[in-house]
């Protein structure tokens, strides 16, 4: 464990000094120091940090939350909707035909639709947080679109877990789906009518009473999300939107910091000793074909989602590379097609896919002015001197 936040920051501060984004890097040091690469091995068993990897992935989810304030929900919910429905459209639609292209098999191109069109919850928190965008008027629209991905999954999960398993009962996955969407229509009424019973329950002066009150709130929700088959991750995002409207809200925010980025760190370590390198060469060519598919798709969705909510081409921009990357979903779904017995380059070309745009997403996110520029209205807005709509404060936290 030691060795593993060491190794992490180590290779975060060289790459501080030539501006490059945490994210990718925490990744490049879990390859580095994983079982599938020579050299030092700090963890042999990827699933000894697993737990601990969850536990970032729900902080990263439950910050969210904290920052997402309902009444945005209730102003923009339409705009929400259409514009994360536009999104999953266009790409999952995307990577149902390029897996039907593939010709690998109709199970696989399922699993393929899920893998290009889902973006990563936790690398979109991490960016919108590191490039200090929680506050721009597009990161509303940016988080409406993972909260509809988010609903979509639990039932995209529901529908396919049957087909993997080669299950034929229609009413098995009905039944499935109707449990997780159930839950979830549970967690919204209590997100939209609960805030003020919950807060006087978790509501207490003491710092470290209050760590360990929403701590456990989180971590104990996103747990029996997955139980009924939603994801633990909008588990923990409910709570966090129900916790930010209290009274105490502003303090948690606070206290959370900390431990969203040490256990966040920790996610993206393990997330890299699950990817293998020397299974990419494989597919290498079907890789760079979707990513190129998941960029024209990602510019496409951010230039609807813009058109929905009126910005013009920065917030366009900021909208398609913040969404670019895919990450723990897409890992989920290829340890899903491994136990069903699918194609075996399905696993290594999801890791590649993955690694791509868990690295690309980042960097692009971090000079999406350059997008900008070329989209319709862009050399307008720069000429002008603005950015289509969006400014950028940065997060002023202390230093060491």
């Amino acid at each position: 464990m030691g060795g593993a936040f060491l190794a992490a920051a180590l290779l975060a501060r060289l790459g501080s000094r030539i501006e490059l984004p945490t994210i990718p890097l925490f990744i490049l040091a879990g390859i580095l120091l994983g079982p599938h690469t020579p050299g030092i091995v700090l963890v042999s068993d990827p699933h000894d940090l697993e737990m601990l990897s969850a536990l970032g992935l729900v902080l990263l989810l439950f910050y969210l939350g904290l920052e997402f304030h309902l009444d945005d929900l209730k102003a923009g919910g339409r705009k929400m909707a259409l514009a994360g429905g536009a999104y999953l459209t266009l790409n999952v639609g995307a990577g149902l035909g390029f897996g039907f292209a593939l010709g690998w098999g109709t199970s696989e191109a399922l699993v393929l639709a899920g893998v290009l069109g889902i973006s990563s919850s936790a690398i979109v928190t991490k960016v919108l947080v590191d490039l200090g965008r929680i506050g721009n008027p597009e990161t509303k629209p940016i988080l409406g679109i993972i909260v509809v991905e988010d609903i979509f999954l639990a039932l995209y999960l529901a529908a396919l877990q049957p087909i993997l398993s080669g299950a034929d009962s229609v009413r098995a996955a009905l039944l499935d789906g109707g449990k997780a969407f159930g839950f979830l229509l549970l967690l919204a009424l209590a997100a939209r009518f609960g805030t003020r019973v919950v807060g006087r329950l978790i509501g207490t002066k003491d710092d470290e009473l209050l760590v360990i009150s929403f701590l456990g709130a989180a971590v104990f929700v996103a747990g029996v999300s997955e139980w009924f088959g939603v994801a633990d991750a909008i588990g923990a995002f409910m709570v966090g939107l129900m916790l930010g409207s209290t009274s105490s809200g502003e303090r948690i925010r606070k206290l959370v910091h900390p431990l969203r980025d040490a256990f966040g760190a920790i996610f993206f370590f393990a997330f890299g000793l699950s990817i293998n390198p020397g299974d990419l060469p494989t597919v290498l060519w079907p890789v760079l074909a979707a990513v190129a598919v998941t960029l024209v798709m990602n510019v496409i969705a951010g230039l609807v989602a813009a058109r929905i909510n009126g910005f013009g081409a920065g917030p366009a921009a900021n909208i398609s590379t913040t969404l670019l990357a895919r990450g723990e979903f897409a890992l989920i779904l290829a340890t899903m097609a491994a136990g069903a017995a699918l194609d075996e380059r399905l696993a290594p070309f999801i890791a590649g896919y993955v690694l791509v745009l868990a690295v690309l997403g980042p960097l692009a996110a971090g000079r999406s002015h350059w997008l900008a520029r070329v989209l319709p209205g862009g050399r307008a807005s720069a000429g002008a001197g603005g950015t289509g709509g969006s400014v950028t404060v940065r997060e002023k936290e202390p230093v060491g």
